[in-house]
């Protein structure tokens, strides 16, 4: 009678980790919550004010990749319309070894991962890996959501690796196409 409870309790297990699939984990998950909340412009997620400026406006994240230091939405104000951004410090460090190894790490994570929206079918993440190399100050890579239709065409992901006067820091941030477009910088946390 203990085998069969083991075995069936082992079963269970193995069960349950079959179902999350091989997108789930909590990079893709947070991206998932925050891209959910887009058409919302972030309302959802967003907590309270850190920085009033003029032309834009940051505010404390209430979703997290877990192990980050920092994630904000940043509201960017214009003549034109209000654009919003998500943006999350996942790394800083010193060793260009260890970033390299992280960002190739959440790139895994993120990649292919499918996007579920309420009342849409499901988006991929597509986005092509480019390698950093240590003399090459900064190392970018933008996932679009497959297909791109009506306004999630303007949603962007951005995984990046910048070398900042001592150290290395990797972010990760979620970007209406109307900010590039205008040349703002994108915040990627603190």
């Amino acid at each position: 009678m203990r085998k069969i409870a083991t075995s069936l309790a082992f079963l269970s297990f193995s069960a349950g980790s079959l179902a999350q699939g091989a997108f789930s984990n909590s990079t893709s998950a947070t991206l998932e919550k925050v891209i959910q909340d887009y058409p919302n412009r972030f309302k959802d997620i967003k907590g309270d004010v850190i920085i009033q400026n003029p032309q834009t406006t940051e505010y404390q994240s209430k979703v997290h990749v877990p192990g980050s230091s920092s994630c904000i939405v940043t509201h960017y104000s214009s003549s034109k319309n209000d654009v919003y951004s998500w943006g999350c410090t996942l790394l800083k460090t010193e060793d260009f070894n260890t970033a390299k190894n992280k960002f190739r790490e959440i790139f895994n994570q993120i990649k292919n991962s499918i996007i579920k929206l309420n009342g849409n079918k499901p988006y991929i993440l597509n986005g092509q890996y480019e390698s950093p190399t240590e003399d090459k100050k900064f190392t970018t890579v933008i996932f679009e959501l497959i297909p791109a239709v009506g306004e999630m065409k303007a949603v962007k992901i951005n995984l990046s690796l910048q070398y900042l006067v001592t150290e290395w820091k990797l972010s990760l941030s979620v970007y209406d196409q109307a900010i590039k477009d205008s040349d703002q910088v994108i915040a990627s946390g603190g």
